[in-house]
């Protein structure tokens, strides 16, 4: 089976947590443990996520200002190497050396006026308080934005057209090779006139940026894992229902979180719209995610349209 799973960035960087270069390889080592057995049987390509990093780098960037601070294209490419790097090592560190695992660099093809450029939703960098997000973003002219109880800076997130190592990232496949690839969804470029790419300034979902992935390389699966257990409607609210099982069109009828949930929906949708099977769950329980006894599916078709997870009986006094 060729897959695509998709780290998410809490598998990297947990809430809570210093960003520091111990704690990242921490957390790789234990998600490629976690992979590690899915990895030695099937054809399979990790993407992560980079939100934390890039936002960290960023900010180290406007510490030193002799210079003109790094645009984000070039910061997203750093962040490719740094991750991909931990990935490959923990990765091949997990499977004995059995595999051989390959970390690339990738572009994503985006379109210079999608409208995302003019509406930012891509979290990026640590937490903020209120007071201290309304002086950041006065101080270094972001745009912020509510993230659970706290606050993060935003960045536009367009839409990723196509992949454009995906050609190469097939033949790794075919000869044997695990890739780590699509960082931080991808170093995001424009197309202008004979061929010529130019980045841009922007970060590209990595679930979406990992949906068009799986559709250049015809994928079986699109796997992203969480810290969540389940897609959940109406979260973190007194009517919250885990979804086990829903359709594209019918979880399409559902709103998500901006910025976190959402894109992981959107992602979802467009994979099983064209065919394919998407799981989304926890990285620590893969196996019973596999096995379908926890986490949601996103199929193309649904009698029912969703089907909800059984929900623990309450005790009463």
């Amino acid at each position: 089976m060729r897959a695509v799973v998709a780290l998410g960035g809490n598998a990297l960087a947990k809430r809570g947590e210093p960003m520091t270069a111990d704690y990242l390889r921490k957390n790789v080592r234990e998600a490629c443990t976690a992979l590690a057995q899915f990895a030695t049987e099937n054809e399979v390509v990790i993407t992560h996520g980079n939100g934390p990093q890039v936002g960290l780098l960023a900010l180290q960037n406007l510490a030193y200002q002799d210079v003109a601070a790094y645009p984000l294209d070039i910061l997203g490419a750093e962040t490719q190497g740094m991750i991909g790097y931990v990935v490959q090592q923990e990765l091949s560190n997990a499977l004995g050396g059995k595999r051989e695992v390959t970390a690339i660099l990738t572009t994503t093809v985006v379109d210079e006026y999608d409208p995302a450029f003019d509406r930012p939703t891509k979290l990026i960098g640590p937490q903020y308080s209120a007071h201290d997000a309304a002086e950041a973003a006065a101080e270094y002219r972001w745009t912020i934005a509510k993230d659970g109880d706290a606050f993060r800076r935003v960045v536009p997130s367009p839409v990723p057209q196509s992949i454009v190592q995906a050609p190469l990232v097939s033949r790794l496949l075919e000869a044997g090779s695990l890739v780590v690839c699509v960082g931080g969804g991808g170093v995001p470029v424009k197309e202008e006139g004979s061929g010529r790419r130019v980045g841009v300034q922007a970060v590209v979902d990595k679930d979406a940026a990992s949906a068009a992935l799986a559709a250049d390389i015809k994928a079986d699966m699109l796997i992203m894992l969480t810290d969540g257990d389940f897609v959940s409607e109406n979260w973190g609210t007194p009517e919250q229902r885990d979804i086990l099982t829903a359709s594209a069109d019918a979880i399409s009828q559902i709103p998500f979180a901006e910025g976190s949930m959402q894109p992981k929906v959107d992602a979802a949708i467009r994979v099983a719209r064209a065919g394919g099977r998407v799981l989304i769950g926890p990285l620590d329980r893969l196996d019973d995610l596999l096995a379908r006894r926890i986490g949601t599916e996103i199929v193309p078709q649904l009698d029912e349209g969703i089907r909800y997870a059984k929900q623990p009986v309450k005790k009463t006094a």
